[in-house]
């Protein structure tokens, strides 16, 4: 059972108005700025710290006072039992700090100073009473301030919100927001002990004040700082505890993560308390590797201190037994402690096998996990306890749609579940270090982790010369950061790969702190350090670049590279994207030296709004301020959306990072091969469910028995049933878990593959329709035979009217029509396609058409704005059906353009919602999107197609199908690819959205904000609740669409062999069957 370490934040809100909560807790008061402020900015006594609130504007300072960063997370119990059965929350040594606190927000340092200095007035003058002296707001911590009503969020991918252009490191905007916290804390400690504020992560430079006196001053936003409060309180009495924090600081430059730039107290605050013996500068590191046998654990432990101190250890295997100990000495300086661990479990993310250190300093004890792992690079090769482990990957960044970049325990969980539910192991903190929670999280339930410092300072560009990466001065704040993501997290077995930080350029001040950090691990855990920026540079020990193709793996598998290579991102999932995965993966899978990568990213990073006709949409960049810098909604480029539903790529995601795969050995006598690529479990926990369909429909199941070992294949047999020679018949394979494990459920799919075992021999296409009356006039042209008849517009340009039995089967005012047009994604966007292939938009609405009899068959030839020519053959069938042939005549050129689409749409009452057809599902899937749906019977409805894209764009297609059955009509072709929505194409179609501006980035002048320069390139700010039900269905049946791309989103476009061409010839027939002529069962058994 999963404990929950965390209450929810109503529940903590409401404890923390209660007056006395806990006798080392507190309570909420009504408190000013004035005193503090006026405090600290008059004379100070003799050896007291004091600031001028320009810290925040200092190069100089990367933190000031008491500040400690560089040490693991620690709190302790008072018995060693406690310490075994509790989470660190439940430690009477522990006292939470979150819930309400009160809040004062201003636009800048001065107005603060200014108000404090007015409050402070008409406190001596009551008869001078200012608005400064109102009660404040009052806030939840943790959460942004922006999220709550202050200030305004804003998004930019990788300029500076404070200085989109030309920015001046480390010069600020003279006037940043700023805000007060403020709360009364009554600390509980004895004799004999120090009490610790702890700030898990507070966005912005922080300066701390307790009963008006300053502690202390941090801004690295993603590390806990921690303040040793006691010469500031006493204990049992009430304390005023307040945090002044910059939006913005020098600091600041170092942040430029891809992520909404919003400020205040994000993670969890709280007080600790242990022995007043223990300093400052305690801390203890543990390595836990293993022998060159990889049987024997190589256990050392080493423990700092400046001040003597009683330490004692004991290491316990998961049930409970003595591993190994140290017994109590005193330790002053550095100790270390050694220990072989014969017969050792090995940490893994496919076998997280955990031992429990139990720490007892001062009489005082801790736990933390301990994973034995072997790390190595070996030639090309990343070891993980002796084998290329490959990673598969995906970077995360804090969000919620209601608190910002505060998560919670269960917003961790939601998310580690989810990973292993879809064979994610590995996970990059892009770009910062995560809370402790994680990393426990990860150790416990085995994830990867590549552990990644908080500096991006993108918006200076890679340039040597402007680069901070490569600017001595800039080389303290550098280390502090990457320091204090190593000492905080180096001790937790998941962190498999350091990194130095991101996109922030290369140069001495890498180069340096490459060293140092390799000089720690070096004799040690021995992890790799690496940096994306360093390319092909010395100072990384993997190639970790970024948005590489399936053919640049290729490559790279083939070229004898001396490092490992993995992509630290790729394959760019914004909006409808994660096009060609499965053949990056090829590659991968095919190459030792290739082992993996990190796809960018987990979420889309909307935050929740209502309309102001209470209809819910996510915003993103440009929603929120007044002409404010914007990137609009590239930060929603995650796999999940805000609300922590899977997009529907993370079927392909599974099914490529699967850890089973089942190939054909002789399909038709049963016989097939299954490779286990995991390479440490065997599959004997694990079983093969099968099942046998025909045209859909199953006609045969059972299970199979696996024991394959670890990267080794094994031969399963199949008694296969007699096969029906009139239906297409396929077998699909479940690797299921056979008992409950970790996060996974038993039962649980962790692995499916579908194989194809005979094809149809279909009946011969019914003959034409007998006694079929044929008649033009000017306006149209019309065929009736005795169940059906149909009516082409010749000034519509489409198919008006098909009516079986006298029931006309479309919507009167929208009948067949050609379609070569999508709804552009985010990707189409990014790679210029609506401007490119803008001639296929005006071809689909606009049509120069021709149309006439050939016998008892209509022909309509349309000349495309392209230059191409689509001629369609209109004809009744026997029995009153529908016989469509089309032609898509190329145009040679030397510069092809690509198709977004080749087929028909039609419209059908709202009726027609509910829907079956035989293809691939249940999620949407496209040309180079489909491996991880399968082909078979599904129900749905239009409804229920719209997937929600935080930006509405082209969704809900399904390729490989045979019939689609809707609104008293199938369908039917051998191989036909379609949608059904409750909206029209244009709907979707961002530039047809004309009631929404334009994406403006708002980098420079307005005057830059050209409506004529941003059509069909820009998209516009559209939203969720820009997508309204029709009260019709919208049926686009396609020979095909080009593939959705996902290389990157801002150049790359899907593979060619995976898109449509102007240049080439594609013919398609499909033929409309109405339910009463023949049932869609019966029309499978035809050729059409």
């Amino acid at each position: 059972m999963i404990m929950m370490r965390m209450r929810s934040l109503t529940l903590t809100a409401l404890a923390v108005l209660m007056v006395g909560v806990t006798a080392f807790g507190g309570r909420v008061e009504d408190a000013l700025p004035s005193e503090t402020l006026t405090t600290v900015t008059g004379k100070a006594a003799s050896g007291r710290l004091t600031t001028d609130f320009t810290e925040h504007l200092d190069l100089k300072v990367v933190s000031k006072g008491g500040a400690v960063t560089r040490r693991h997370e620690t709190v302790f119990f008072d018995s060693e039992k406690d310490a075994l059965t509790k989470e660190l929350e439940q430690s009477p040594n522990y006292v939470s700090l979150n819930g309400v606190w009160d809040f004062r927000y201003y636009g800048s340092v001065q107005e603060m100073l200014a108000a404090s200095r007015a409050a402070s007035k008409a406190a001596q003058e009551p008869s001078q009473s200012t608005a400064a002296q109102n009660a404040p707001s009052t806030i939840n911590v943790p959460g942004n301030w922006e999220v709550q009503g202050f200030g305004t969020a804003i998004y930019v991918n990788h300029p500076y919100e404070f200085c989109p252009r030309n920015p001046q490191p480390p010069r600020l905007p003279d006037m940043i927001p700023t805000g007060v916290y403020s709360r009364t804390i009554t600390p509980e400690f004895g004799e004999g002990e120090n009490c610790y504020l702890n700030l898990c992560g507070v966005k912005g430079g922080a300066y701390v004040f307790v009963n008006g006196k300053f502690v202390g001053y941090s801004e690295d936003s993603k590390d806990l700082v921690r303040y040793d409060i006691t010469p500031y309180v006493e204990s049992g009495m009430e304390a005023d505890l307040r945090i002044v924090v910059t939006r913005w600081n020098t600091g600041s430059y170092l942040e430029c993560q891809d992520f909404w730039r919003i400020s205040g107290i994000e993670r969890d605050v709280y007080l600790s308390r242990e022995p007043a013996t223990v300093p400052e500068d305690f801390d203890w590191n543990v390595v836990s590797t293993l022998s060159e046998d990889l049987c024997t654990g190589d256990f050392r432990l080493e423990v700092k201190s400046s001040k003597p101190i009683n330490v004692s250890w004991i290491l316990l295997d998961a049930n409970g037994n003595e591993t190994a100990k140290g017994e109590s000495e005193t330790v002053k300086g550095v100790k270390q402690w050694q220990s072989a661990i014969k017969d050792v479990r090995r940490w893994s993310a496919e076998t997280p096998e955990l031992y429990t250190l139990l720490l007892c300093v001062e009489g005082k004890h801790a736990k933390a996990n301990v994973g034995f792992r072997r790390l190595e690079i070996v030639g090309d090769r990343f070891l993980v306890n002796g084998m290329p482990v490959k990673f598969k990957g995906v970077n995360i960044h804090e969000h919620n749609q209601f608190t910002g970049h505060y998560i919670t325990e269960e917003d961790m969980l939601t998310d580690l579940r989810l990973m292993k539910k879809h064979n994610i192991n590995a996970i990059r903190t892009s770009h910062y270090p995560l809370p402790r929670l994680f990393y426990e999280l990860c150790d416990e339930y085995g994830f990867y982790v590549y552990d990644e410092a908080n500096i991006e300072s993108h918006g200076m560009g890679y340039n040597l010369e402007k680069t901070l990466g490569n600017n001595p001065d800039w080389l303290p704040q550098h280390r502090d950061r990457i320091l204090n993501m190593y000492y905080r997290t180096r001790n937790y077995p998941c962190v498999t790969i350091l990194s130095l930080g991101n996109e922030a350029g290369n140069g001495c001040n890498f180069y340096d702190t490459y060293r140092e950090l390799k000089a720690l691990e070096r004799g040690g855990q021995n992890r790799p350090v690496c940096y994306e920026r360093a390319v092909l540079e010395w100072n990384t020990d993997m190639f970790v670049p970024q948005y590489p193709d399936a053919e640049w793996f290729h490559k790279m598998g083939k070229s004898g590279y001396p490092k490992p290579v993995v992509p630290s991102e790729y394959s760019h999932a914004m909006g409808n994207s994660n096009g060609s995965l499965d053949r990056q993966w090829k590659y991968i899978y095919e190459y030792p030296n290739l082992q993996g990568g990190f796809i960018w990213d987990w979420i889309d990073q909307g935050l929740y709004e209502t309309d102001s006709d209470g209809r819910m949409y996510w915003t993103y960049g440009g929603d929120y301020g007044e002409h404010s810098p914007s990137d609009g909604n590239f930060n929603c480029n995650g796999v999940i959306a805000p609300d922590r539903t899977p997009h529907p790529a993370m079927a392909v995601i599974k099914h490529v990072y699967q850890d089973v795969k089942v190939l054909p050995e002789d399909a038709s006598k049963g016989l097939f091969k299954v490779q286990n690529r995991f390479y440490f479990k065997s599959l004997n926990e694990y079983a093969l469910r099968w099942a046998v369909t025909a045209d859909g429909t199953q006609i045969a199941s059972g299970n199979v028995a696996l024991s394959a070992a670890p990267q080794s294949e094994e031969e399963v047999r199949v008694r296969l049933p007699k096969l029906p020679s009139d239906k297409k018949c396929l077998i699909t394979f479940e690797t299921i878990t056979s008992k409950a494990a970790g996060l996974l459920p038993e039962g649980s799919v962790i692995a499916y593959d579908q194989i194809k075992l005979s094809d149809a021999k279909r009946l011969a296409t019914p003959r034409r329709a007998r006694g079929v009356k044929a008649t033009e006039t000017e306006t149209a042209i019309a065929l009736e035979c005795r169940d059906a008849s149909l009516v082409f517009d010749k000034a519509l340009g489409c198919l008006k009217e098909y009516s079986f039995k006298g029931k006309n089967m479309f919507n009167e005012d929208f009948g067949l029509r050609p379609l070569f047009w999508r709804a552009p994604t985010d990707n189409d966007y990014g790679n210029g396609m609506p401007s490119r292939c803008q001639a296929f938009k005006v071809s689909s609405r606009e049509f120069d058409v021709k149309a006439g009899l050939e016998g008892d068959t209509v022909v309509a030839e349309y000349s495309l704005a392209s230059g191409n020519i689509f001629t369609v053959r209109y004809t009744l069938l026997e029995g009153g059906i529908l016989s469509v042939e089309s032609d898509f005549k190329g145009v040679k050129s030397s510069k092809p353009v690509d198709v977004p689409r080749i087929g028909f749409r039609m419209r059908l009452p709202a009726s027609a919602d509910s829907f079956t057809y035989l293809g691939r599902g249940p999620e949407e899937n496209y040309a180079d999107r489909f491996g991880g749906t399968l082909i078979g019977e599904y129900s749905s409805s239009a409804s229920k197609e719209y997937v929600r894209y935080v930006r509405p764009q082209e969704c809900g297609h399904h390729i490989d199908c045979e019939y689609l059955s809707i609104g008293g009509l199938a369908i039917r072709s051998d191989r036909f690819e379609f949608n059904a929505l409750r909206c029209a194409v244009e709907d979707l179609d961002s530039e047809e959205a004309v009631q929404r501006d334009y994406q403006w980035e708002n980098k420079g002048p307005l005057t830059e904000n050209d409506p004529a320069k941003a059509k069909n390139r820009l998209r516009r700010q559209t939203h969720i609740n820009d997508y309204v039900e029709r009260d019709f269905v919208e049926v686009c049946v396609d020979y095909a669409q080009s593939g959705v791309g996902g290389y990157d989103s801002w150049a790359a476009r899907p593979d060619g062999d995976r898109c449509l061409w102007s240049d080439r010839d594609y013919s398609f027939r499909f033929a409309i069957v109405p339910a009463r002529a023949m049932g869609v069962r019966k029309s499978l058994g035809f050729d059409f």
